[in-house]
């Protein structure tokens, strides 16, 4: 990621890798394969958390608190986010 990181990931049984733990407030999907990042998502606050992810019907979602972290200087806030990943968002 080439920057510190507060948090910790979540990998799916579909070999996708969530990070959200990054200084610049993103949230990133990565296949596990081969490292090519596959989706990622401004949070309105840091996501100093890991990530939660469930699928259905195919579908892959993944949701993070995002409250940020004074000492880390990430945006401060109180919100809980879910994304729907965009169809054809997997790992191959």
């Amino acid at each position: 990621m080439g920057m510190p990181m507060l948090g910790g990931p979540v990998t799916t049984a579909g070999n996708i890798f969530f990070i959200g733990a990054t200084a610049d407030n993103y949230l990133r999907a990565f296949n596990v394969s081969n490292g090519d990042k596959l989706w990622e998502a401004r949070l309105p606050a840091g996501g100093q958390a890991t990530p939660m992810t469930y699928q259905v019907n195919g579908k892959q979602y993944v949701v993070i608190a995002a409250g940020g972290h004074g000492s880390f200087g990430t945006k401060l806030g109180d919100y809980i986010v879910a994304y729907a990943l965009p169809d054809g968002t997997e790992s191959k």
